[in-house]
């Protein structure tokens, strides 16, 4: 019992810390160009780098950027899921030779 117990927390906390890694990044990306369009002399730079990002974005939420968001966290929490269970399935794997 206490390998199942350990795989779902495992699984859990990978799921969660990787979708808001994705978050997080694109949250800080979209700040810091928003930041920079504030300053007079970068102002143009820093329109153009959010206007690229929502458009990266809306490609992959149909033309929603907050779905396109929400797409690639999910997408990135499975996978991050799959490898946990690839290495626990290693793990296992070595304890019973």
């Amino acid at each position: 019992m206490t390998i199942l117990t350990n795989l779902l927390r495992s699984l859990l906390l990978t799921i969660v810390f990787s979708f808001i890694t994705p978050v997080i990044l694109i949250g800080t990306s979209w700040t810091s160009f928003a930041l920079i369009s504030s300053v007079p002399s970068l102002q143009g730079f820093g329109q153009y780098g959010t206007a690229q990002m929502w458009q990266f974005l809306a490609t992959f939420g149909s033309g929603h950027p907050w779905q396109g968001c929400l797409v690639i966290a999910i997408t990135c929490s499975l996978v991050g899921a799959m490898f946990d269970t690839y290495v626990l399935y290693q793990n296992s794997l070595k304890k019973l030779v």
